[in-house]
């Protein structure tokens, strides 16, 4: 679920008193922070200590608003409550070249705006993936066996990304792309965050959508990608995902999702 603590209608209508509010509904999506929907918004509780993180990121949607980037905006806070902008559209189910060609403009202008530029936090700072390694041993030999290499994974510190490019945190309004919860985003590889885009948007690898993909990124990035690198990338960030899935969920059946591209 994506809500741990409930609010009605009425209390956020206190908490906002300068809004106008008709709609509340809980969210499906997440596991970690809790989520509402609130007629033009999304109101967020953030079950973590990490005021730091949450103002920085604040700051950061702003400007990657002011670089022309769709990307929602802190509106209001409140007691803990925070009041985003909701973005419009609708998260695709099936992928048409458009979409890969929108998501790669949208990855190479994010990059090209921090590129060589130090940011607060890390991309991978909150996971320590030996120790999750570990833990996963005992429970799940056969993934860890697969996911032993992640012991000694490091990652190049390019710039900002956003580290969670899945389908479910992209929204197209026509052929307009938004993307969403840049929370626990940072610094780190720009080739794992196009890694990470194309295991969700083509997790068939079809070479016609990752040469469209790469070729579009190329066109607008602050440093080009080989196809090297990105298969690479996409290795790694399938196996990333495919190792907190199980440390989140204790459920092997989601990263069986990604093996395939491992």
């Amino acid at each position: 679920m994506g809500v741990k603590r409930s609010i009605t209608l009425k209390e956020v209508q206190k908490l906002f008193p300068d809004f106008t509010f008709t709609y509340l509904c809980a969210t499906a999506d997440g596991v970690v922070d809790t989520t509402y929907i609130l007629d033009n918004y999304v109101l967020k509780f953030y079950e973590r200590d990490i005021q730091e993180r949450i103002e920085y990121d604040a700051k950061n949607l702003q400007k990657l608003q002011s670089i022309g980037l769709y990307v929602p905006r802190l509106v209001a806070q409140a007691n803990g409550w925070y009041l985003y902008e909701k973005l419009q559209g609708a998260t695709p189910k099936s992928t048409r070249y458009f979409h890969i060609t929108a998501l790669a403009r949208f990855v190479a202008k994010l990059h090209a705006n921090s590129y060589r530029q130090r940011t607060p936090f890390l991309f991978l700072e909150k996971y320590n993936l030996k120790s999750i390694l570990q833990k996963t041993k005992p429970h799940h030999y056969f993934y860890y066996k697969k996911l032993q290499s992640l012991q000694h994974f490091m990652m190049q510190q390019d710039g900002f990304i956003h580290g969670d490019i899945f389908r479910d945190n992209t929204l197209f309004h026509k052929q307009k792309l938004g993307v969403i919860d840049f929370i626990d985003s940072g610094m780190g590889s720009f080739a794992f965050d196009m890694g990470v885009t194309l295991i969700s948007f083509n997790p068939k690898q079809k070479s016609s959508l990752e040469r469209l993909f790469l070729a579009t990124y190329n066109q607008h990035a602050p440093k080009k990608i080989s196809h090297t690198e990105l298969k690479k990338a996409i290795s790694d960030a399938a196996k990333v995902y495919a190792l907190l899935r199980i440390h989140t969920y204790k459920n092997p059946q989601k990263a069986k999702l990604l093996a395939n591209l491992w």
